[in-house]
């Protein structure tokens, strides 16, 4: 009795866990994002990079969450570059050569911009230098500020926008090297109070990014179909389980801005819910639970 009792609280208390943190619920689709390299407004530490050292940390910080697959938009220059160099005809036919339009397309795109990227120092008390060491008592401190915006790729449309911020200090005893200091992403700027205020500000935008993303519902497409077998474009590696159901759309006609010629949205319409019974790694196979007229490049939808 006494056992089963028991049994009931652990179960209680993981339902009361999951509830609390999400991290312990049931894991969601993997949804694809890029990331942008950031642009600086900050108009300082321009000879860093910043925008690229805090996009790559960004994109590494989403990645370790495990809640997305990331496309790395700071490649997209050199992987087009290599397709139009494969499709000139310079290189050797052996081996497999990127293809033209191949790179899956993110769902969302996350951009950012470095509003504050500042650190003060104040010291006090007699310093000394050993070698280019000083030798001080300082008080440091750090503000970063970075301005997140979540832009739809099919649209243009920027779908939410946040300020995060991140906020370090430090004091006692420093010792700081009177030659070239530290550059960003370069060892031993992490432990500097600027580079726990830039961690801070990229961990608050990963909470940011993950808490929109859940009312974004996950979108994949029709592969093909074989039969009664219907093959989507999304496996394992985006957390599809066995008896999952999607919803799918069937696309009709884009709508754009006859001024602008931006892309307005299209015209969809629900044909049907299918199930997965097959899962690859980066496919799946699915059947109909409702519906029909399934066909490549529909729209397949859930959370």
């Amino acid at each position: 009795m006494k056992f089963g009792k028991r049994l009931m609280c652990l179960a209680l208390g993981a339902v009361l866990v999951a509830a609390v943190h999400p991290a312990y619920a049931a894991t969601a689709l993997k949804k694809l994002v890029a990331v942008e390299s950031f642009e600086n407004k900050a108009g300082a530490a321009s000879s860093w990079e910043i925008g690229d050292g805090m996009a790559d940390m960004l994109t590494d910080a989403l990645i370790q969450s495990g809640n997305f697959i990331v496309l790395e938009r700071q490649a997209l220059e050199s992987v087009l570059q290599e397709q139009d160099f494969a499709a000139s005809g310079r290189t050797t036919t052996a081996g497999a050569t990127a293809s033209i339009g191949k790179m899956p397309p993110a769902q969302i795109l996350i951009r950012g911009a470095i509003t504050e990227f500042d650190e003060s120092k104040k010291g006090g008390g007699q310093g000394m230098n050993i070698r280019g060491f000083n030798v001080n008592m300082n008080r440091e401190t750090a503000h970063v500020a970075v301005i997140i915006r979540l832009i739809d790729t099919s649209t243009g449309e920027v779908l939410d926008s946040q300020r995060v911020e991140g906020n370090a200090e430090a004091g006692g005893l420093g010792f700081d090297f009177s030659g070239s200091g530290f550059g960003f992403g370069q060892e031993g700027f992490s432990k500097t109070p600027l580079g726990k205020a830039t961690q801070i500000a990229i961990d608050n935008a990963v909470d940011y990014v993950t808490q929109k993303m859940r009312a974004i519902p996950w979108e994949g497409k029709v592969v093909t179909v074989q039969g009664d077998t219907i093959i989507i474009n999304s496996g394992t590696n985006t957390g599809i389980q066995v008896g999952d159901q999607f919803t799918v759309f069937h696309k009709g006609e884009d709508f754009i801005d006859p001024d602008t010629g931006m892309l307005l949205g299209s015209d969809t319409s629900q044909i049907g819910v299918i199930e997965v019974v097959n899962v690859q790694e980066k496919f799946s196979k699915a059947v109909a639970v409702s519906g029909s007229g399934f066909q490549a490049k529909d729209i397949v939808r859930g959370q």
